[in-house]
């Protein structure tokens, strides 16, 4: 264990944060894979169920709009405000009882996807406040490795849960990690500076959007990251096909390759912070995207162990690239400004993937799914060469020096958060 991630496991304001996010991410990753299955048992219909995942992650598309308010108030008391709307929406879901109210979990989903657009802003601005910068990484990769820890075991609890009593049980323990998420969020000590007077939306966005044409460095590690999750996306399009018809294994197999992925990133986020301190931002996103393209290479081979030892390696290195760039936000970016700045990077990195995802699933209608995994490990390589060598010249600062950290109280003397999770 690094010396990094020992100095935050040691503060109780970051554990506290840490706890909100391990019980959090537990309610949030079974209700998420569970609100699908709950379309599909009402209608029988694949789309609909589908369709749960849009209304999940379709606000990440309009996030630099729904950002700007992350950057209108005091942080905590917005995220408090937040987790306890939202524990208090979920439970409108105990009235499903048949297809005619199928509506209503499509509402509550797109609500989801604003609360995670909204909480994450705030979240991204919040943290930089109380935490050392030197420390930024391995907060965030820690955090990376609670919540991915939490997606091995909580789907399957999930699934459970209401294989054996239906979907109302997972909406009430989801509504409580919520809440319980607010209350530790009410324990964290931090002192806020108030929020500038509100200026009109449409500039606010603007000074955003701004932010990063004017700092070069900051933008590279955005377009890497952006070009990762797309080369992400075209993985995940064709993970079936890798299990079917390269390993000619049951689509449930898919199963244990994800939990193999989840390994990967439980790593990769425990290295976070010592890797970025012993290789800065470039080379590690460069090393990363390298241990995707070697994955992506991987996976194409007709064989068990390739492909289980590629899967490893693409959990490794994609949360890395995503750990690098939100450490870059947080550290490079004026805390006025980090809320609707980091929302402007979710569009930016997370949209091509699910872009992506559409693209792959069109070209396995076209071509074999080792030559879209060729391809695809062709251009993470090209792209690791251009993640080292674009941008300004190693050394150079991302951006102009940033606002300093709100004070603290006195007895939050290390890394403090609110819990981030949703629910």
């Amino acid at each position: 264990m690094s010396w990094g991630t020992t100095r935050v496991l040691g503060n109780r304001d970051a554990g506290r944060y840490l706890a909100g996010v391990l019980v959090s991410g537990f309610g949030t990753a079974a209700m998420l894979l569970v609100a699908g299955i709950w379309v599909k048992d009402l209608t029988g219909s694949s789309s609909l169920a589908g369709l749960v995942t849009l209304g999940i992650w379709g606000p990440t598309l309009v996030a630099p709009l729904i950002g700007v308010l992350a950057d209108r108030f005091r942080r905590r008391p917005l995220l408090i405000a937040l987790h306890l709307a939202m524990a208090a929406l979920l439970p409108a879901l105990l009235l499903v009882d048949s297809a005619a109210w199928v509506w209503l979990i499509f509402a509550v989903t797109v609500a989801y996807g604003v609360s995670f657009v909204l909480i994450d802003s705030a979240e991204a601005a919040l943290v930089p406040t109380v935490i050392p910068g030197e420390l930024l990484g391995d907060f965030n990769g820690l955090r990376t490795t609670v919540n991915e820890g939490m997606k091995l075991v909580a789907p399957l609890a999930g699934a459970g849960l209401f294989a054996a009593y239906g979907g109302h049980p997972v909406v009430l323990l989801d509504a409580a990690t919520f809440a319980l998420a607010a209350v530790l969020l009410t324990l964290i000590r931090v002192r806020e500076e108030p929020p500038p007077p509100p200026e009109p939306w449409t500039r606010q966005l603007a000074e955003g959007l701004g932010h990063l044409r004017r700092h070069a460095a900051l933008r590279h590690l955005v377009a890497c990251t952006g070009a990762t999750l797309l080369l992400t996306g075209i993985n995940g399009a064709v993970a079936y096909a890798v299990v079917d018809d390269g390993l000619h294994r049951p689509p449930e197999f898919n199963g244990v390759l994800a939990t193999v992925q989840g390994v990967g990133a439980l790593v990769g986020g425990l290295a976070a912070g010592t890797l970025l301190r012993r290789l800065g931002d470039r080379r590690l996103t460069a090393a990363a995207v390298a241990a995707l393209a070697a994955g992506l290479a991987l996976r194409a081979v007709p064989a068990l162990v390739p492909v289980a030892v590629g899967t490893l390696a693409v959990g490794f290195g994609v949360p890395l690239v995503l750990i690098t760039v939100w450490t870059a936000v947080q550290r490079e970016t004026p805390n006025a400004l980090v809320g609707r700045v980091s929302a402007t990077v979710n569009t930016l990195t997370f949209g091509p993937g699910t872009l992506a995802v559409l693209a792959g699933a069109g070209l396995l209608e076209l071509v074999d799914h080792r030559v879209v995994l060729w391809v695809a490990a062709a251009g993470a390589a090209l792209l690791a060469g251009g993640a080292l060598r674009g941008g300004p010249r190693p050394g150079a600062r991302i951006g102009p020096p940033t606002a300093q950290p709100a004070e603290t109280a006195p007895a939050a003397a290390g890394p403090s958060a609110g819990p981030a999770g949703q629910g």
